[in-house]
Formats: C-alpha cells, sequence, structure tokens
C-alpha cells in the first residue's frame, strides 16, 4: 500500500481552478520531487496532503487513513506529516532547542528530558548540535532552514513534506539544505519535494512529476523527465529552467 494516496483531487481559490482532478500515490521509501513553473499547483498539491488547504472534491489519504473524512482525527493524522515551508516559521521568542521540543512536548506529551534527547540528535543530525541555545535571529536563513527540518523530524514523521525549501535562501547556502536532505533521502525517509533544484531532482528522486495548469503532464525516473522528456510543455519548461538565457528563433 503506498503510504500516500491522491484520488481526483480538485482545489480552487475563487475562479482560479488550481487543481483539476490529481491522481498521484507515493510508496514508503520514495523520494518524489515535483517541478513545475509557478501557479502550476505544485505547493496547493503538497499543502492538501496534510489537508492545510481543504480540496472541494477528491480523497487524500495517509498510511490508509482518509485525512479528508470530518470523521479523521486531523491533529493526529498531521503528527504523522512533517513540513518544512519556503519560509522558516521558527519561534522568534524561542531558542533552537525550545523550537524542537515544543511541539513534542504539547502535541505527543513527551516529557521535557525526553524532548530534549531527541531534539539534540536531529540537530546534530542537521549539523546544528553547537547552536542548541542559540535564537532564529543569530541564525542564517539556511540554519534556520535547518532548524526547521530538525524540528519536523523531532516528530517522527512517516513523511515529510518540503514546500520549496531553498528558495528564500541566499545561493551559498542553497547547497547546506539540500545535503541534508539528500542525507534524509539516503536513510529511507519518504519525501515529496516542491523544488525548482533540477540538479538535486535528477541525484536524488526516485520519481519527477511535473506539473502545469493543475494536472500531471508527466512522470517518471529523473532520467526520464528530465533528461528525456516526452511532452512538448516539460521541454520548454526544462529548456526555460536549465538554459535561462536560451532564446527561441523567431
Amino acid at each position: 500500500m503506498a503510504l500516500v494516496e491522491i484520488h481526483d483531487l480538485h482545489k480552487s481559490f475563487g475562479s482560479n481552478h488550481v487543481l483539476r482532478g490529481i491522481d498521484f500515490a507515493v510508496e514508503e521509501g520514495e523520494v518524489v520531487c515535483v517541478i513545475g513553473p509557478s501557479g502550476s499547483g505544485k505547493s496547493t498539491l503538497l499543502r492538501c496532503v496534510n489537508l492545510l488547504e481543504v480540496p472541494e472534491k477528491g480523497k487524500v489519504l495517509v498510511s490508509g487513513e482518509d485525512i479528508t473524512d470530518p470523521d479523521c482525527h486531523l491533529d493526529a493524522a498531521r503528527a504523522r506529516i512533517g513540513m518544512v515551508f519556503q519560509q522558516f516559521n521558527l519561534f522568534p521568542h524561542l531558542s533552537v532547542l525550545a523550537n524542537c521540543t515544543v511541539a513534542q512536548t504539547t502535541v505527543l506529551r513527551r516529557n521535557a528530558s525526553a524532548a530534549g534527547e531527541i531534539a539534540r540528535a536531529n540537530l546534530d543530525r542537521v549539523g546544528l548540535n553547537d547552536k542548541v541555545n542559540a535564537y532564529p535571529m543569530q541564525l542564517s536563513g539556511g540554519q534556520q532552514q535547518r532548524v526547521a527540518i530538525a524540528r519536523a523530524l523531532s516528530m517522527d514523521p512517516a513523511l515529510m513534506l518540503f514546500d520549496e525549501p531553498t528558495s528564500a535562501l541566499d545561493p551559498e547556502l542553497v547547497g547546506d539544505v539540500l545535503t541534508v536532505m539528500r542525507k534524509l533521502a539516503l536513510d529511507g525517509m519518504t519525501m515529496l519535494v516542491v523544488t525548482h533544484e533540477m540538479a538535486f531532482a535528477r541525484e536524488v528522486a526516485d520519481r519527477v512529476v511535473f506539473m502545469d495548469g493543475g494536472v500531471i503532464v508527466e512522470q517518471g525516473p529523473p532520467a526520464e523527465v528530465i533528461g528525456n522528456p516526452q511532452q512538448e510543455r516539460t521541454r520548454t519548461f526544462l529548456r526555460r529552467v536549465l538554459d535561462p538565457t536560451h532564446v527561441e528563433p523567431t
């Protein structure tokens, strides 16, 4: 059984029909990168997976549980899903360690000692074990994003969602975050990643999904979708992303 199953998913914002009948699944241990132009529905798809956006139609199943069912215990379901946003969304008044323990103690009801131990282990995992007493404003953007990853990991998620996690970073800081994500993939973490980092998608993803206009245009192994796309829309997008100075002949 797939860890994530999406059936006939539709989502609109007013008259803008953003998702138009998405059918999609993510297997346990699989790394799926979702690529596509701005406005194609990538982030909305991701946010529907943990019901940050509520679809008008369709189902989202995580570990076999329909989280779109009104009777679903949504907080319990979300506790199994870690999410890392474009912005870091850390609590500025809390230390790095406290940022990584507060959800553990309030949602999972872990005691402070156990939560601290788990948080420190995950901060070490992202290379920030020396920053436990720092505050977000004392960290670089890349360090803050790695704290956000450690915070999500501290909830022991079955699934990690990444919504363009490097888009707000200076170019020099992108590599540190992508390195952490590569390590998670090697550790077998199930990951659904919305990204514009084509090199990361080519190297790390088991599958690449290209979206445009609220539908999945093409999907498959990176070597096929990025290396040898079958759809003209995919080819056009990749030409612009991989060769931004290219000018189409008139």
